[in-house]
C-alpha cells in the first residue's frame, strides 16, 4: 500500500477517524502534543541527542546510520504497539471489538514527527511494509503548531458566562452543554478553576503550548455557522497558563450574562466545594494571596480555618474575590451594553441555565 501524505486542512478533516501516531521523543511529547495522538517515539530522549549531536557535527549520513542501529532493534516492537494502539482505538471510538491483531481493514494509521522528517518516514515505511494503510501528516506537528496559534486571531461568537466567586458558572456550562449548547470549557482544558484555590484536587497543568492546542482544537470544532460559543469569565490567566492574547480581547468585548447570586447562597456553595480539602492545603492557598488580601483580612482568614470555622474564613475570602471581580468588570469596554444581570435566588444549574438562554433569546446579541 502507498503511503498518503495530508495536508493541515485533510488532516483535520479525518480527525477522530484513526488513531495518530507522534513519533517525537517521550520528551517533546510531554511538552506538547496533538490532543488525542499517542506516542510512540522512534528515539528515547538520549537518543534523538546522539543523532541530533552527529547530523550537527558530522554529517547527514552518519546521523542516519546511527539512527537505523536504534531503529532496527524496536521494528517488531514498534509494530506490536502499533497494533495494540489500533485494536484500542477501534474499541473505544469506532465501537468494534477487536484483538491486538486488527484486520487489514481496520489498519488505518496517521504518523507524524515534529515537521515530517526522517523519523515518521522511517516509521511509516516500517509499518507500510507491515501491512498498516498509513497516512503522514505533511510538515508534522511544527504545521499543527502554526495551525493552532492562527486560530486565536480569528472572531468567534463568544457569549460569557459571569458572576460571582461562587455563582456556579463551570456547572452553568455544563448545564448549557446538556442542553445543546456549544460550550468550551476554559478551566478543565487548563486544569486549574482559576482562583489561588484552583489547583485543588487537580491534575498538574499543561504547558502553555498544550493548553493552546487543545483551546484550538475546541474553538475550530466549535466554530459552526449560527451558533454561539458559552464560555467562563476567565482572567487571562488561568493558573501557570494564559488564555490568547486576541482571543481574550474578543471574551472582553462579548456579551457577559452575569448571574447575581446572593452572597450566602454562594458562600454555601463554595464551602460546599472547598471545605472537603485538607487544612494545610487551604493555609497554603490563603498565603499565596496574602499581598492582595491584606495582612489582617489574611491572619482573620487562616485563624478561622484553625478554629474549624470553615464558613467564616471563605466569608473573609468571598468578599476579597467580590471585590476583586465587580473591579475587573468595571475595565470591560462598553460595560453597560456588554452586561446582562440576570437575578438567581441560588446556585442551580439548570434552574439559572435556562434563565441565561431566556435572557439570550430576548437580547438576540448576535442577529
Amino acid at each position: 500500500m502507498a503511503i498518503t501524505k495530508l495536508t493541515i486542512q485533510e488532516f483535520l478533516q479525518m480527525a477522530g477517524q484513526y488513531p495518530v501516531l507522534d513519533v517525537r521523543s517521550s520528551c517533546e511529547f510531554k511538552h506538547a502534543h496533538i490532543p488525542g495522538a499517542n506516542s510512540m517515539p522512534l528515539f528515547s530522549d538520549e537518543e534523538r541527542k546522539i543523532v541530533g549531536t552527529a547530523y550537527k557535527q558530522e554529517s547527514r549520513e552518519k546521523a542516519i546510520k546511527i539512527g537505523l542501529t536504534f531503529f532496527g532493534t524496536k521494528m517488531v516492537q514498534m509494530v506490536e504497539e502499533a497494533e495494540k494502539i489500533v485494536a484500542t482505538f477501534q474499541l473505544q471510538f469506532v465501537g468494534k471489538k477487536s484483538n491486538s491483531n486488527p484486520t487489514a481493514a481496520d489498519k488505518n494509521i496517521i504518523v507524524h514527527c515534529w515537521r515530517g522528517g526522517m523519523r515518521s518516514a522511517g516509521v511509516a515505511w516500517l509499518l507500510d511494509l507491515y501491512g498498516f494503510k498509513v497516512y503522514t501528516i505533511v510538515g508534522g506537528y511544527k504545521v499543527y503548531r502554526k495551525w493552532a496559534l492562527e486560530q486565536f486571531e480569528k472572531q468567534y461568537p463568544l457569549c460569557v458566562i459571569g458572576g460571582y466567586t461562587g455563582s456556579g458558572k463551570t456547572g452553568l456550562l455544563h448545564a448549557l452543554k446538556s442542553k445543546g449548547e456549544n460550550t468550551i470549557d476554559l478551566e478543565a482544558l487548563a486544569q486549574h478553576k482559576g482562583s489561588a484555590f484552583g489547583s485543588l484536587g487537580e491534575l498538574p497543568q499543561p504547558s502553555q503550548e498544550m493548553f493552546e492546542n487543545m483551546l484550538a482544537l475546541e474553538l475550530h470544532q466549535k466554530n459552526i455557522a449560527d451558533k454561539l460559543i458559552w464560555i467562563e469569565d476567565e482572567s487571562q490567566r488561568i493558573g501557570n497558563v494564559n488564555i490568547p492574547a486576541v482571543l481574550y480581547r474578543s471574551k472582553q468585548a462579548s456579551t457577559l450574562y452575569f448571574v447575581d447570586i446572593p452572597f450566602e447562597e454562594r458562600l454555601n456553595h463554595i464551602v460546599a466545594g472547598y471545605g472537603k480539602f485538607e487544612r494545610d492545603q487551604l493555609v497554603n492557598a490563603i498565603i499565596r494571596i496574602k499581598k492582595r488580601l491584606g495582612g489582617l483580612e489574611t491572619k482573620t482568614a487562616v485563624n478561622y480555618l484553625i478554629e474549624d470555622d470553615i464558613k467564616n474564613c471563605f466569608a473573609v475570602l468571598l468578599r476579597y474575590y467580590d471585590k476583586w471581580y465587580l473591579k475587573s468588570l468595571h475595565q470591560r469596554q462598553g460595560l453597560e451594553k456588554l452586561i446582562n444581570k440576570i437575578p438567581c435566588a441560588a446556585v442551580e444549574a439548570n434552574g439559572n441555565a435556562e434563565k441565561i438562554l431566556q435572557s439570550c433569546i430576548v437580547e438576540k446579541p448576535f442577529l
